[in-house]
Formats: structure tokens, sequence, C-alpha cells
């Protein structure tokens, strides 16, 4: 394993981590929605404050039109996929009163999110960086809420916390076959893989963080978290 994989794969375990504490804190002690909305709103404007700041930038300064319209169309069209055979899965299930369905999307999710981290740090090293610290505070999010769900349909703390676990882990399988895959492509290859990452991440915070996040009423504090976290990625940004 080369040192560049090595370092990817070790950022990787960070938002690993967050959800595993996310689960463990829910496990024990559920925190309320209202609280849940409120990381919901840091981690959208975290993550939209890397996209705009670090990914988007990137994208633009190869002036590749199309090869940004063939990455962003794919981009959007398979999260649109993934939503509607999840959704679907998803309602199956409830009918049986299973969570096998919700265990599928948020597994898909997460692998997902590994390879986002792949992506970004095949363009450039600090964009990967401050992706995963965007994520991390995202699984943490995912994290509670997958506990609070497992929680109120009997799981006991221990599969609690051992579910959460084993699907966090896919994040790490998802970065390494985002490193592994982009090694070495060619300019063109990479700027089609960037716009369908940048298309994902848009996906995720405006189609799942912020419409999770609105079940609640909202309130000043909350969209004031949502710029908070846009504004201090935007310093750490600039200051690296």
């Amino acid at each position: 394993m080369n040192n560049a994989l090595l370092n990817v794969l070790t950022f990787a375990l960070l938002p690993v981590a967050a959800a595993v504490v996310g689960a463990v804190i829910a496990a024990f002690r559920s925190p309320n929605s209202t609280v849940r909305s409120y990381i919901q709103h840091l981690a959208a404007g975290v993550v939209f404050s890397v996209v705009a700041v670090e990914l988007l930038p990137e994208i633009v300064s190869k002036h590749a039109p199309v090869e940004v319209a063939v990455g962003f169309a794919l981009g959007v069209l398979l999260m649109l996929g993934i939503r509607y055979f999840t959704h679907s899965f998803e309602e199956k299930e409830q009918e049986n009163e299973s969570s096998i369905g919700l265990l599928v999307a948020v597994g898909v999710d997460v692998l997902l999110d590994g390879l986002l981290i792949g992506i970004s740090f095949a363009a450039d090293a600090k964009a990967g960086r401050l992706l995963t610290f965007a994520l991390t505070i995202e699984l943490l999010s995912l994290g509670l809420a997958i506990a609070v769900a497992l929680g109120k349909s009997g799981k006991s703390r221990l599969k609690i916390i051992t579910t959460v676990s084993l699907l966090s882990l896919l994040i790490v399988v998802g970065a390494a076959i985002g490193a592994t895959v982009l090694r070495g492509v060619s300019t063109s290859v990479l700027e089609i893989v960037l716009s369908f990452g940048l298309a994902a991440l848009l996906f995720l915070v405006t189609e799942e963080l912020l419409v999770e996040a609105h079940e609640e009423p909202e309130t000043p504090l909350a969209t004031a978290t949502f710029f908070g976290g846009f504004l201090l990625f935007l310093i750490l940004g600039m200051m690296e």
C-alpha cells in the first residue's frame, strides 16, 4: 500500500469514528430532533462550503464544459436513481416492519461518501482533507439518526452500535476505490469524475441534509448554524 492511499484511508477513518460516536450517544441518551436538525444544518453548511471553495474552482479552471456536463449529468442521474430504488425498498420493508431497507439505503450513501473522499483527494489533497472533515460532521448526524431509528425498532444498544460501526466502515471501502481507480487517470476523465462528485455533493446538501433538517421548524439559530459552518470552512480553506 503506497503512502498516498494510506493517507486517504487514514483520513477516511475520521467519519467512521464520528458515526460510531453518534451511535453510542444515541444508544445511551438520544438527542432530540432539534439538536439533530442543528447538526444537519452545520453539516450542510460545511459540505456546501467545500463544494464552493475547493471543488468548483478546480473544475472551472480546466475549461472543459463537455466533460463537466457529462459528469454532472451522470451524478444527478445516479443520485436520483439511488433515491428512487432505496425509497421503494424502504417502503416495502416498512410494510413488514423491517429495518433492512433503511440499512441498505444508508450503506449506499456511506459507500458513496467514501467514493467522494477518494475523488477529492485525487483532485487535490487540501480539498480531500476539507471534504473529509465536512463529511465527518455528516456521518455524526447519520450515526445519530440511524441509532435512533434502530432504537425505535427495539434493537439492543450493542446491536445498534455494532450495526452503525459496520455500515460506517463502507466509507473506507469507497475511499479506497476512489483513490485507487482514479490514480493516474487523464485530465478529461478526472474532470468528469470531479463534476460527478460535485453533483452528488450538491444533492446531498439540498435533497438530503437540508430536507431532513427542515422537518423541524426553522429557527434563526438553525439558519445561523448553516452559515456558520460555511464560513468556518471558507476560512479554513483560505488558511491552508
